[in-house]
């Protein structure tokens, strides 16, 4: 960290802890070094304000205005510090401070009403397009869409480098993203937009204009946009600065709508941070089986990887039909993992589609948020080529992949068109040819909100993983510092106690099944007092507390047992273990819990009963042979208990404690030799200290009068 980015974090700590006085004196701190004679200025007027304000203070008058004006000059301190911040910022990374310079430079004039009437006009002239002729108006509209797409560029490069935005600013610009006069993909382009610079630095004008687009707006695109750019750049830092972030989103949670699509958006997002690791399961998992059922084998060319289909093997077909049908089933399974997963939320097309992303047509960040449309024209070349093609207009309309993953596909797809065998090509321009269960989508689910708003999850995380620049953004999907990076946000205090509390409980059990334990514990600090029950003291694994609020909840009495019985507090565990089996007398895990108490608390006449009883009714239950042979053992009964470790270890799926239990048996038997075969193998295939073990069980071999030196001689003959 500079010199600079240290002394900006004291000026923040001091405005984010609400004291202006303490604030003021940091920032002329950080003025005395690095002087900015604007900021001296405004930073005057803010000083003058306060001192005023305090001397009235201390001469003892009452002011009834005194803390609406305190957090006035609060709030114009956070703005002083936010223009600093973020131009230091820009300037600190190249791409960041090409792009300030840049687009300020073509262009001097950014005047809103300006930039409105530019937008108004573009969607004139769309419309005046049908009464060009017809052999003027492909190149009219050519030149209509890439002016405006130069412009729009320019635009989303403005917003994203822009400074603190005053009220009147941020009015404006709502007032855009919301007029049915602005095409909706230029809405769109400058959620996006704004959504950035809110990352980089927080904003609150920015943030209330997307909170009151996601509001107002009725085009769906642009409000879903808009609902996960503020829901990703709430801040509870700044919860003392904008006490007005709060009345903000709890005016929106009074909906139940709302709260069922903040939950619907958080589930997405726990999903969205999954994409790189279901790639991995699809890569390693999936496709070898699709590859190897479908009659296909991987080919290597270089560096590059391809599939072509094997040989047809009528012969091995005749011999053995049986086969060919069973790798019908196989390949279907495998398909039906994949696209559960995606039915699920999983990313499925990420790790296919990050090779993609090298195309010249991504070197503007606007495209990697920019909706899909056939104008753009950055594809306008491509798209000529392939308007034809019916396969293909199916696959971009109706396919289950974002805007970004679209842009790929053509781009991509257009590249190996001339290399494609001429019988497929007649077959795809005449849609005859299928992506079999590539997951296309009714156009009612196309248009859902949430299919809308999960394609733009997938835009924006592929952006911020694969875009060349991406270390000049704040990430909220980098998890290097905390569990799901930013994207958490249903544990953020600005909504505890708010309406969405009793949401929070859909959210908890996904990261449970996902076992994301810290994310579990961020949500579940987040509870309010009231909101505790019994169920979030079972997820705390506080069994006690949650007894004491449901002295009969079965859950809480169960975890409360194994709790004790893995802190070896065997005779507390055994009287619970004896309640649980008054209400459920069948249930074989209780059976075999209260039998292991008995046996760590010596009492091995009742545990024989219990467990004889239990390997009888279920000869099946290893764990149950296990404890008997264990007891056998304890009691000196060693050729029955040899019997059965004999044939644990003989299992095709044994433990390493069956390795153990069976040596010991040999070694108590006098087969020495057999015992250190078996106790070596049992210590290799855990690293465990050999006399760390043996201390242990030193009572069980105190038992069969196994002196020290037979023990140091085993260990010798075991590490030997």
């Amino acid at each position: 960290m500079t010199g600079t980015e240290r002394q900006l974090e004291r000026v923040e700590k001091q405005i984010t802890r609400g004291n202006v006085g303490l604030a003021i004196a940091e920032m002329e701190t950080y003025l005395a070094a690095y002087p900015q004679q604007q900021t001296i200025e405004r930073l005057s007027g803010i000083k003058a304000e306060y001192e005023l304000m305090t001397n009235y203070w201390k001469s003892g008058a009452t002011d009834p205005q005194l803390e609406q004006l305190y957090q006035h000059l609060l709030q114009r301190m956070y703005v002083l510090y936010g223009n600093i911040a973020s131009y230091q910022r820009t300037l600190s990374y190249p791409a960041l401070s090409n792009i300030y310079t840049r687009v300020r430079l073509e262009r001097h004039d950014w005047s809103l009403k300006e930039i409105r009437k530019e937008m108004e006009d573009f969607v004139s002239n769309v419309a005046m397009l049908e009464l060009e002729p017809p052999h003027t108006r492909e190149t009219k509209c050519e030149q209509i869409y890439q002016k405006h797409q130069s412009e729009m560029n320019n635009l989303f490069n403005y917003i994203l480098t822009s400074r603190m935005w005053s009220d009147g600013v941020g009015h404006d610009f709502e007032e855009i993203l919301i007029s049915p006069t602005i095409d909706h993909v230029d809405q769109q382009m400058m959620v996006s937009a704004v959504t950035l610079a809110l990352l980089n630095q927080f904003d609150f004008a920015k943030f209330r204009t997307l909170v009151n687009v996601y509001r107002r707006s009725r085009e769906v695109a642009v409000r879903q946009r808009a609902l996960v750019g503020w829901t990703m750049s709430m801040n509870d830092g700044v919860n003392k600065v904008y006490p007005e972030q709060k009345e903000l989103v709890w005016d929106l949670l009074q909906s139940k709508q709302v709260c069922e699509e903040l939950t619907e958006l958080q589930i997405q997002l726990v999903y969205t941070q999954n994409a790189e690791r279901d790639g991995d399961t699809i890569n390693k998992e999936i496709m070898p089986d699709l590859i190897k059922n479908a009659d296909m084998k991987l080919t290597k060319d270089g560096d590059r990887f391809g599939i072509v289909e094997r040989d047809e093997n009528d012969m091995e077909d005749i011999l053995h039909p049986e086969a060919a049908e069973e790798r019908m089933q196989k390949l279907e399974a495998s398909y039906n993992r994949m696209f559960e997963m995606q039915k699920q939320g999983s990313d499925i097309y990420f790790g296919g589609f990050s090779q993609m992303k090298r195309f010249p047509f991504f070197y503007d960040i606007c495209n990697w948020l920019t909706p899909f449309f056939f104008q753009h024209p950055d594809i306008k070349h491509f798209m000529n080529r392939l308007k034809d093609n019916k396969f293909m207009m199916e696959m971009i309309q109706t396919g289950p992949f974002c805007n970004s993953d679209k842009y790929s596909f053509i781009i991509g797809f257009s590249q190996v068109l001339d290399r494609m065998p001429k019988h497929l090509m007649e077959m795809m321009e005449k849609g005859e040819a299928s992506m079999v269960g590539m997951g296309f989508m009714e156009e009612e689910q196309l248009n859902s909100p949430a299919t809308i708003r999960r394609n733009y999850l997938m835009d924006l995380y592929r952006f911020f993983r694969l875009y060349p620049n991406r270390n000049e953004f704040e990430n909220p999907f980098d998890e290097s510092h905390y569990p799901l990076g930013g994207c958490l946000f249903f544990e953020l205090s600005v909504l505890t106690d708010s309406p969405l509390e009793s949401y929070k409980e859909q959210v908890v059990k996904l990261l449970i099944r996902q076992k994301q334990k810290d994310a579990v514990k961020g949500i579940l600090s987040s509870y309010s007092e009231s909101s505790r029950n019994a169920q979030y003291y079972i997820w705390l694994e506080n069994y006690t507390e949650a007894l004491k609020l449901e002295p009969d909840n079965m859950q809480a009495k169960m975890g409360l047992a194994k709790q004790l019985f893995k802190g070896e507090q065997y005779a507390e565990a055994l009287e619970i273990f004896d309640e649980l089996l008054l209400l459920h007398p069948e249930n074989r895990q209780f059976q075999l819990y209260k039998a292991t108490c008995m046996i760590y608390l010596k009492l091995y006449e009742d545990a024989l009963k219990m467990l004889y009883r239990l390997t009888y009714e279920n000869p099946d239950n290893v764990g149950a042979k296990r404890a008997l042979g264990w007891v056998l053992l304890c009691t000196h009964q060693l050729e029955q208990a040899d019997k059965i470790f004999k044939e644990l270890v003989n299992e095709e799926r044994n433990f390493a404690e069956d390795l153990l239990n069976y040596g010991y048996s040999c070694w108590f038997s006098g087969r020495v030799v057999e015992a250190i075969d078996y106790l070596r193998r049992y210590f290799q295939s855990l690293d465990e200290r050999l006399k760390n073990r043996f201390e242990m069980d030193s009572d069980l071999l105190n038992e069969y009068s196994v002196s020290t030196a037979k023990v140091n001689m085993m260990i010798a003959a075991i590490e030997s």
